[in-house]
């Protein structure tokens, strides 16, 4: 059994709640188990230098821990006067991971940024974070088609991510911290829902893992991403 008294192919439990900020023109609170982060999408007229008069738009995503997401208080990046590695990677991933379902020319030359904040950390914040970015997103681009300032819709499909890893010699979805900090192996997986891969990040920690093991993983991945994805659509349904 696992640490977390979990069958192998069982989630935690995972809430998305919207509407949870007033001002953005989209908001999520996702959690993951002890996992929170809370997602906004916000709209910014223009685009980077680099997109300039090409009549289409971007997508792009910041992310960051609170002080004490943690078991210990960790000093913000800004007052460090730099973003770690960590931090670049992740929130590179998150914006890849939203541009891949997401048509461009439909946003016209605005840029919609997502700002991802880890309220709490207990394993699988950037997997939660995509998660829910792209339930804020959903939201924000919804309300920019109702308010009349893009006619059409730039949502082309679903996105989710999820862990999963071998602890003890069993591949398992959805690593906590106390299995992520522990795994033989560990895998994010990012899909789309029409169950395209847009990245794979795997790892051996402790040993290397057979081809067999990440066909395992794998198919948690896509068992766990379905159930993530319903969540999704529940949550931004009218």
């Amino acid at each position: 059994m696992r640490p977390s008294q979990r069958a192998p192919d069982m989630l935690r439990a995972v809430t998305l709640e919207t509407g949870v900020n007033r001002y953005a023109e989209g908001s999520c609170l996702v959690s993951f188990g002890h996992t929170k982060v809370l997602v906004t999408a916000s709209l910014e007229e223009g685009v980077p230098p680099f997109l300039r008069g090409r009549g289409q738009g971007w997508v792009t995503a910041e992310y960051g821990m609170l002080p004490r997401a943690t078991h210990t208080r960790g000093r913000r990046e800004a007052a460090q006067g730099k973003q770690s590695g960590r931090t670049q990677e992740i929130q590179r991933l998150i914006g890849r991971s939203l541009r891949a379902i997401t048509d461009m020319k439909a946003l016209g030359e605005r840029q919609i940024s997502i700002d991802c904040d880890v309220i709490q950390a207990d394993g699988g914040t950037r997997t939660a974070s995509i998660t829910g970015a792209w339930v804020a997103l959903r939201l924000a681009t919804r309300y920019l088609m109702d308010e009349g300032v893009i006619t059409a819709d730039p949502i082309l499909d679903q996105v989710a991510a999820v862990s999963c890893g071998v602890h003890q010699d069993l591949p398992v979805l959805d690593l906590d911290y106390e299995e992520d900090s522990d795994a033989e192996a560990d895998a994010n997986f990012v899909l789309t829902g029409a169950g395209d891969i847009v990245e794979i990040q795997a790892t051996g920690e402790k040993r290397g893992f057979t081809q067999g093991e990440f066909d395992a993983l794998f198919g948690l991945a896509r068992k766990g991403m379905g159930e993530l994805f319903e969540m999704q659509l529940a949550a931004v349904a009218r």
